[in-house]
This record gives C-alpha cells, sequence and structure tokens, in this order.
C-alpha cells in the first residue's frame, strides 16, 4: 500500500466562508475525514482560483498531498497555509518536509530553524531538531557508493509498479496498469498484484499475468507489498484502501498458501488490527519472523516497524515493537530482512535526501547502526521496498526524477571491491540422558535463543532430529532457552566474542560459519535429584562463597524459568567429625542456600532446607584398607536440590486463524 495516514487529523475552527456554500465546504470535509484526497484537491483548487492566498484552502491541498505520498506538490501549498485556526507549527514542519522532498535543502533548514526557535510543542520541537540535525549532516552521509542503477524499462509504465519481491525466478509486484476504477485518496487506479518469469532482472514480458482475481487481487481494493517463505508456498501480501468509509484507514495482512497447485483464498492473519494499518510485510529467510508496518498504538510516530514470531502451528505472535534505534517520529515502512541477516527499510525520520531514503540496520558489537545507502540508491523522491536477489544485485521501487511514470521498478548493481558478506550460525541437538547414561533425542522441544538482554530474539521448534538453527552476530553475547512439556526449561549461555573471522581473509562473496552446541534437558520428576556444582563452604562456615554464588545464580534462573516447580535444598558432609556436628552444619549450610535464594526474589513457599550429615554418602570416605579417601570425602560434601512438587503447567494449544477459517467453512457446507 503506497498511500500512507499519518494519523493526524487537525481540528479547525469552524468558519462561515461567504464565497461558499457550507454545504459543500461540509462535503470537502467530509472527503478529507474518508481520505478521498483528490476531491478535497479539486474542490479546494476551484476555491484558489479565485482567492489564492486564501490560507485554510492552501491548508487543504497542502495536507491531501502529504497524506497522498504527493508531498513534493504541497510545496507552495504549505507556504500560503498559515492562519488562524491552524497549527502553525505542524505547518511548518511539512512545509520543510516539501521543501527538503524538492531538493531545497537550504530553505528547509531555515524553516525548521525558526520552528525550533519557536515552538513551545515539546514533542514537534524534538522531531524539528532531529530533522534539522539530519540536514546539517546531510553531506556526511555516505558519498561513495559503488551502486548502479537503472530503470527496468521492460517492465514499468506510466502508473505505478512497486514493491519488488523475486522468488523461484519469478518476479512479484504491484501495479495500477489495467485497473479502470480510480482510488480518490490519490486520484490513480487500484493496484493489483502481477507476476512475471525473470532471470535475475531479465523479465520475459510475454509471461506477464496478475495473481488470481477474488482469491489474491479484488476489485476496487488497493492489493500489494507481498512476501513469501524460501519455498515459495506462504504468501503473505497487504490489502484494503477501499475508500469506502470503514476501509478508508484500515491495512491488514492476508496469507495464502500454494496447494493443489492453486493459491487458496487468502485469509487476514493474527497480526492484523481494527481500525490501523499493517502493510509491507518481509518474511524472514527461514519463514518464522514476520516484519511489518503498522501505526498501531504505542509507536513512536507515524508508522512504526514491527516483527511477530510463527509458532510450529503457523499462528504469528509476540509483536513487538523494532524500538527507537529504528523507529522515529516519521514513517517507517517497506522492512526486508535479507539473506545477509541485515534489515533494509525505508524511512523519512532518520537523515536522508528527500521522502522515503532506504537504510540498512548494521550490528555492531551487539548495538544497531543505522546507515542511508547514499545518494545513488536514494533520491530526493521516494526511494523504497528494496530487494536482494543476490548479495551484491537486486532491485527497488523509485518516483524519482527520469522515470516512466509514478512509482517506477529500478535494478541495482553494487559493484563494491570489498563487498563481503559473512553469515554465523549457531546449530544444535536438543536431547535428555536416560538411566543408562545413553542420549535420547528430544523433538519437539522450543529453542529461544535470547539477547544479553534476555529478550527473545528468535524461536524455534525441533523436528524429530532435535536439531535447531539460529542466525547469530558477531562479538555479541546470548542465551538458549530449551522448552519440552515433562522437562526443566533449561537455559545456557553462548558468545562469539572471539570467534569472529577477519573480512580481509576472505576471497569468497559469501562465507557461512556454523557454530556447534547441545543442550540437554532434565526429566522433570518428582523426587530426581541435581547435585549442584562449586558449592564449597569454608571450614566450620556457612558463608556463599562468590562461585557458590554464581551457582546459586543459576538455580534461582532455573526456579524463574520452572516456576511450577517446589525443591529442598539438601547439604551433605563427610565422616569428619561427629554426626551431630555434621548434622548441625549441614544444616546451617542447607538453610543458607535457601537464604541466598530468597534474597534472589524465590519465594520462600517453593524452598525447603534440609541438613544430611554424612547419613548419605554417594563415595567412600575412606579406603577399603582404612586410608583416607579425600576424593570420596570430597563427592560427599555436596549441596544438591531435590524435586519435591510439581505443579500444574497446562498450556492450552491455540487454533490457528487457518484452522478457524477452513473449519468455519466445512461447517457452511
Amino acid at each position: 500500500m503506497r498511500v500512507r495516514n499519518a494519523g493526524i487529523v487537525f481540528c479547525l475552527a469552524a468558519t462561515v466562508w461567504l464565497w461558499v456554500s457550507c454545504s459543500s465546504e461540509k462535503k470537502a470535509e467530509q472527503s478529507f475525514q474518508l481520505a478521498k484526497y483528490e476531491k478535497v484537491i479539486a474542490y479546494y483548487k476551484n476555491v484558489l482560483a479565485k482567492q489564492p492566498n486564501n490560507f485554510k484552502a492552501n491548508y487543504y491541498v497542502a495536507e491531501s498531498y502529504r497524506l497522498s505520498n504527493r508531498i513534493r506538490e504541497a510545496e507552495p501549498f504549505y507556504a500560503k497555509a498559515r492562519g488562524r485556526g491552524l497549527k502553525k507549527d505542524s505547518v511548518g514542519l511539512y512545509y520543510a518536509k516539501a521543501l527538503q522532498a524538492n531538493g531545497k535543502y537550504a530553505e528547509a533548514e531555515k524553516e525548521l530553524e525558526e520552528l525550533v526557535g519557536s515552538s513551545e510543542n515539546e514533542e514537534l520541537k524534538d522531531r524539528a531538531q532531529k530533522e534539522l540535525k539530519g540536514l546539517q549532516n546531510l553531506s556526511q552521509l555516505k558519498k561513495k557508493d559503488y551502486y548502479r542503477v537503472k530503470n527496468l524499462e521492460a517492465l514499468n509504465t506510466p502508473f505505478a509498479e512497486y514493491g519488488p519481491v523475486y522468488s523461484n525466478s519469478i518476479l512479484y509486484f504491484a501495479s495500477s496498469r489495467t485497473n479502470a476504477r480510480l482510488y480518490e485518496a490519490s486520484g490513480t487506479p487500484f493496484t493489483d498484484l502481477y507476476q512475471v518469469d525473470t532471470k535475475g532482472a531479465n523479465v520475459d514480458m510475454s509471461t506477464l499475468k496478475p495473481l488470481p482475481q477474488g482469491i489474491i487481487n479484488m476489485p476496487d481494493v488497493n492489493t500489494g507489498s507481498i512476501t513469501f517463505s524460501a519455498d515459495g508456498k506462504l504468501m503473505i501480501f497487504a490489502r484494503g484502501n477501499t475508500g469506502k468509509r470503514k476501509g478508508a484507514k484500515d491495512v491488514d495482512l492476508f496469507l495464502s498458501r500454494f496447494r493443489n497447485g492453486a493459491w487458496t483464498a487468502a485469509i487476514p492473519i493474527n497480526v492484523n488490527t481494527p481500525d490501523y494499518w499493517e502493510s509491507t510485510p518481509s518474511l524472514s529467510a527461514d519463514g518464522r519472523t514476520l516484519y511489518f508496518s503498522s501505526n498501531r498504538k504505542g509507536g513512536y510516530g507515524g508508522l512504526d516497524l514491527y516483527s511477530a514470531q510463527m509458532d510450529s502451528r503457523g499462528r504469528f505472535g509476540k509483536v513487538r515493537n523494532l524500538g527507537p534505534d529504528i523507529n522515529t517520529a516519521g514513517d517507517e515502512l517497506f522492512p526486508y530482512m535479507a539473506d545477509n541477516g541485515r534489515l533494509y527499510f525505508s524511512s523519512d525520520g532518520h537523515p536522508g535526501y528527500g521522502q522515503l531514503d532506504m537504510f540498512v540496520v548494521n550490528r555492531a558489537n551487539g548495538k544497531t547502526v543505522i546507515d542511508n545507502l547514499g545518494p545513488t540508491m536514494n533520491s530526493t523522491g521516494d526511494d523504497f521496498g528494496i530487494f536482494l536477489f543476490r548479495p551484491d544485485r537486486g532491485f527497488f521501487t523509485s518516483n524519482r526524477e527520469g522515470g516512466k511514470g509514478d512509482d517506477d521498478i529500478y535494478t541495482f548493481i553494487n559493484d563494491d571491491p570489498n563487498l563481503r558478506v559473512v553469515n554465523y550460525y549457531l546449530q544444535g541437538v536438543t536431547y535428555s540422558v536416560r538411566k543408562d547414561s545413553s542420549r535420547e533425542i528430544l523433538p519437539d522441544t522450543k529453542v529461544s535463543l535470547l539477547g544479553s538482554d534476555g529478550d527473545v530474539m528468535q524461536d524455534f521448534t525441533t523436528g524429530n532430529d532435535g536439531k535447531f538453527l539460529f542466525r547469530v552476530y558477531e562479538n555479541e553475547h546470548y542465551f538458549l532457552l530449551g522448552e519440552r512439556d515433562g522437562y526443566l526449561t533449561k537455559r545456557q549461555p553462548f558468545t562469539t566474542v572471539g570467534k569472529s573471522v577477519s573480512l580481509e581473509s576472505l576471497k569468497e562473496l559469501v562465507t557461512n560459519i556454523t557454530f556447534d552446541t547441545l543442550m540437554v534437558l532434565d526429566r522433570k520428576t518428582k523426587n530426581a535429584r541435581f547435585v549442584l556444582n562449586n558449592i564449597y563452604f569454608g571450614y566450620d562456615s556457612a558463608d556463599i562463597r562468590p562461585a557458590a554464588a554464581r551457582e546459586l545464580n543459576k538455580l534461582a534462573q532455573l526456579l524463574e524459568d520452572n516456576p511450577e516447580i517446589k525443591i529442598e535444598m539438601g547439604s551433605h558432609t563427610d565422616s569428619v567429625a561427629s554426626d551431630a556436628y555434621n548434622l548441625e552444619l549441614s544444616q546451617r549450610r542447607a538453610q543458607s542456600t535457601v537464604n541466598y535464594l530468597i534474597r534472589k526474589g524465590i519465594d520462600p513457599k517453593r524452598l525447603t532446607a534440609k541438613g544430611y550429615g554424612e547419613s548419605v554418602p554417594i563415595a567412600r570416605n575412606s579406603n577399603p584398607d582404612g586410608t583416607d579417601n579425600p576424593v570420596g570425602r570430597q563427592k560427599n560434601r555436596r549441596t544438591e536440590f531435590r524435586i519435591v512438587e510439581i505443579g500444574p503447567n497446562i498450556k492450552k494449544s491455540e487454533e490457528t486463524d487457518e484452522d478457524k477459517y477452513f473449519k468455519d467453512k466445512e461447517n457452511d457446507n
């Protein structure tokens, strides 16, 4: 979907205008509320033909152009949209954006400087300061790049072509080339999705055809912004902007699967929110993460980027905002997670050359760095929708000067001689240990990759082979979290610090490096005992030493990850000293470990302290000849925990949107 709804509608003072009837003006304002911007522009331009300096008419024309992605055309109207009842600060901001979109950077800077100096709206002032800083630093943006771009002339028309996606030698894109009906927001035809066979950037126009009507494309509805799973059998796309009262603002994401040689009827997915805009979807290479843009509540500005994780049943959940490093007070759209593990997106909120610019998210030592793709890939117009079909070449969309019409699709090649892509992966196997110490593979185990801050980055559910795979990045610390019914949830660390390779040493364009690990899960059974390593005490002491504290911290985390279990902390001694002394000492030590866990936030009701003294040895304290056995005594001086109770931990399986859709269909029949 190209039309962006900024979600900002200003309340204008009701004014009786002598030169126009109230009914006509009311209809124009209603059209504005319904996003029928072409009607608004036509009406108020008639007003301006008689009164060119009428500030209200100029305002409505300017806003209508901006909200229908034509902010360059809004510039002369914003210049005259200053008057009573209008929010001059907002007008000033968008006037500056319009100037920037037309390459008038010095004038835009001046407008923003005035706004920063006079505005009393702190939120808007903060945005103006960021916009001003971006313009002032424009010269510092990457000037030298190695990109070559070319208009894909064989495909483009005077109408809109945008959102190219390459899958299995087919190029998919959105276009308004054949629609006769006009979308009243922009005055342009509605868009449909098309496909064409291609070898890289060489398209075979004889194979051009729209996607199935009534299944994917719909009459009088904008359809566009498509993404596919790696095998090409799952499609997610955006549909909406009907222009009707209930559909003017609402754009949703739909899903279809390729079954029995055809696409199934598209159904909405569960990340959609009523009355808000969800669009520009992009699936990660493994198909488990969906990225999209939305103006839902709780964001940082107009349109923000979000991600959602797909579970083993095909349902999306864990929707999260990608955060303030990526999202701004402006609009962020068209996210794309490339095979090289980098997230590309378009934004008019980060420092750029005009309207939407394309950016890439680079990770450096666990931190996010946003880089503008530079002046060859970006222009003063809208540049968006990048897709790489190889690490050094791909497609994108632009309405820059010199195109064939509206939005055009371009191809690009990156000739950087130092371009090297290194993909780091972490693979492993989940298993448990049988009583005879042999290994048992654990399928259907959920393994999550957590960042050093504890936030989930990726999820994986193992198959019959127990294997899992994650993309990781250099110089970062992680945790792996393993979960399976009947087993204790386990958390273990992993790091790539010190394991990266030097780019200078690489000769190939793409290098894949895979790290291996194992995840062992313990059965969650009553009376199961687990010995804690490195829990040592001083002579006649129950004080917790630093090494013991580190082990108890791990246990505290295990108890947090397994809230349904209650445990007994058991302390054992060797046979030195009397039975009574050892029993009293072990009880003090057991209680000391319990007290430590309580201080770490564990509920005391889940903990019991038990001192066993020397009564339960696991090794000989002395040799058969009566001599001392220090190794055996060391084993006996141990601390362990025992599961004494397992509470309910029932997880209800949730029905997917697809399950519900096809079940309803069966009931209807």
